[in-house]
């Protein structure tokens, strides 16, 4: 696993200048995934205050020394929680700001009344998808982590395929996928796996059960791993042994529709157009009724974040978005088919970062 030197500095000067929008002086931020992008710091109990000339980061006792290895260029606060409220700690770091935004999205009512009562600022405002804006188009080391991640993930699947025989179970097998991409790097699960058998494939986002895998089953699998907290999200669809007519023709519809979008894929296309590409091959089809809405979402710190690949999204890809392009059909008592590739757009097309092959028949 290859880590690399982040340019936090270039980070934060680029959300001190998207706070000018919102009239604000200083941002306070709690989201792990915010805090990480921002410093680097992949704990918990933590929030992040930056301002133009100082930034600091607040936690507590456990995460302390942990903070002070993972940031540079930025002062860690040891908060005593039973002697001083988060937001003393916070009127005490920065005393003199005026207008001050956080992140509404990631405070409760409760905890920002609490929070708010405490501060002697004149000027607080809700602000949302600040961070998340900056963090939509990945650079050159963000889009390096979801590839090693993504790479962890093919040979991983491709390991457990050798064990998907008849009588495994369906948990035995996520199991058994998990243990492999832990044992190559990843620094756990993207998400919870979704390994199903047979009808059960018709299922989504279906949990893995006791199920046993039979001659002519589908096997569908939607895994992920993660690199320094940057997460990998492909599904294939396989049958055990060999498919019947109506498991080919689901299969080849959810596949001419994902390679028709990949093909669509490039910097300028808005999302509602290239979801209507795939859905103008699923719903031309016999199984147009059992076809999934959405296409597909960005990827990164989080499993799903902007822009999603949905029906009446304006969004207009950039280069350097990271996507996934997943079609599928489910249908109930038979059986499912969907296929994931995670890809980063380019100029003129985009660039493959899962490169497990398509195989249907095991």
């Amino acid at each position: 696993m290859k880590l690399l030197n982040v340019n936090y500095q270039s980070r934060k000067s680029k959300l001190l200048q998207s706070l000018k929008q919102h009239q604000a002086d200083m941002m306070i931020i709690s989201s792990r995934q915010n805090i990480r992008y921002l410093t680097g710091f992949s704990g918990n109990a933590a929030t992040l205050l930056m301002s133009k000339h100082e930034s600091y980061l607040i936690t507590d006792y456990r995460y302390f020394e942990r903070a002070c290895e993972e940031t540079s260029d930025i002062e860690v606060i040891q908060r005593d929680r039973d002697t001083e409220s988060l937001g003393q700690c916070i009127a005490r770091c920065l005393p003199n700001c005026e207008a001050v935004a956080f992140e509404a999205a990631h405070f409760s009512v409760d905890q920002w009344r609490v929070i708010a009562a405490e501060l002697p600022y004149s000027n607080l405002r809700g602000v949302t998808g600040c961070v998340e804006a900056l963090r939509e188009v990945k650079d050159e080391i963000e889009i390096s982590y979801i590839q090693q991640a993504a790479q962890i993930a093919d040979e991983s699947l491709s390991e457990m395929l050798t064990l998907a025989k008849e009588g495994v179970q369906e948990r035995e097998l996520a199991l058994e996928l998990e243990y492999k991409m832990r044992s190559k790097g990843s620094e756990g699960v993207s998400f919870d796996t979704i390994l199903l058998f047979g009808e059960r494939s018709a299922l989504p986002h279906g949990n893995p059960s006791e199920r046993r895998l039979k001659k002519g089953d589908f096997i569908l699998v939607d895994f992920g791993a993660v690199v320094n907290g940057y997460r990998s999200d492909m599904t294939r669809t396989y049958v055990l042994g060999t498919p019947t007519a109506k498991q080919t023709s689901v299969f080849n519809t959810v596949q001419q529709a994902q390679q028709r979008a990949l093909e669509s894929v490039k910097s300028g296309i808005d999302c509602d157009s290239l979801n209507k590409v795939a859905h103008q091959v699923l719903t031309s089809s016999p199984f147009a009724r059992f076809a999934g809405e959405g296409l597909g979402h960005g990827l990164g710190l989080n499993l799903h974040e902007q822009p999603f690949i949905k029906p009446k999204v304006s969004h207009i890809l950039k280069q350097g978005n990271v996507i996934t392009i997943e079609p599928g059909i489910y249908i109930p008592g038979f059986g499912g088919v969907r296929l994931e590739e995670d890809i980063v757009v380019t100029e003129q097309g985009c660039k493959y970062l899962t490169k497990a092959p398509q195989t249907f028949e095991l």
